[in-house]
């Protein structure tokens, strides 16, 4: 086996991830080729200020119009697909890489590997989320007694709702139960819940239904274990 001058051996080589028979086979070619011993002592000193920082931080690869022995070296690895040769070659060519770009500018392409771009990051967190369901209504209150507030959802089923209500100022260690009410004055309860210490400071976020047809609802209301009304919401 030669090395052939091959940049991905010798920087795998400097990394330490060849096997036994790999490692004897380039220790071999660098005793008679002074270029390599020249470029693996350049690796090793390159790799020495760099520490520990990881192969898999390249996998994005460099920057447009980057250094082409590295772009080959990824090329290789996202080229090799089956069996033995991915689980080898690809920690191969990954560490080769690593060493390739610390000794030609690779600061960058680990700096740009390791975030997100830009463009995408702010894509991803002004995606729309998807509009509700047609019928769905929304409202929010405040009691002007209690203090408590409480913006509710009402989504529209095959005869009966889901509701979603955000309820805040509300004391911890208070029983609560949440109803939906009709516009015949009848309600139905959709859920129950203790507030707890956090949810006194940062209110509750509680999910439920009730089964009164959406076209019949006209409020959303909080009412304690006794019966006392807490917030409504009409919807």
């Amino acid at each position: 086996m030669t090395t052939n001058h091959d940049p991905q051996l010798l920087g795998a080589y400097v990394l330490g991830v060849l096997d036994e028979r790999e490692a004897r086979a380039v220790e071999d070619h660098l005793a008679s080729c002074p270029r390599c011993r020249a470029e693996v002592d350049g690796l090793r000193a390159m790799e020495e200020v760099m520490g520990d920082v990881p192969p898999e931080a390249l996998l994005d690869g460099p920057p447009d119009g980057g250094d082409l022995l590295l772009q080959r070296t990824l090329r290789q690895v996202r080229s090799e697909r089956e069996g033995r040769v991915v689980r080898r070659r690809v920690g191969l060519g990954l560490a080769a890489a690593a060493v390739a770009a610390i000794v030609l500018g690779g600061g960058f392409a680990v700096g740009r590997s390791t975030a997100p771009d830009v463009g995408q990051a702010q894509q991803q967190q002004t995606t729309t989320p998807p509009a509700p369901p047609a019928g769905t209504r929304l409202g929010s209150a405040t009691d002007p007694v209690t203090g408590a507030r409480m913006t509710a959802q009402v989504r529209p089923a095959a005869g009966w709702v889901r509701v979603n209500a955000s309820v805040a100022g509300v004391a911890k260690g208070e029983k609560c139960k949440l109803f939906v009410v009709a516009k015949d004055g009848s309600s139905q309860e959709a859920g129950s819940w203790l507030v707890s210490p956090a949810g006194e400071t940062d209110g509750t976020n509680l999910d439920g239904s009730a089964l009164i047809a959406p076209e019949d609802v006209v409020a959303v209301e909080v009412r304690t274990f006794a019966g006392e009304r807490i917030v409504t919401v009409p919807v």
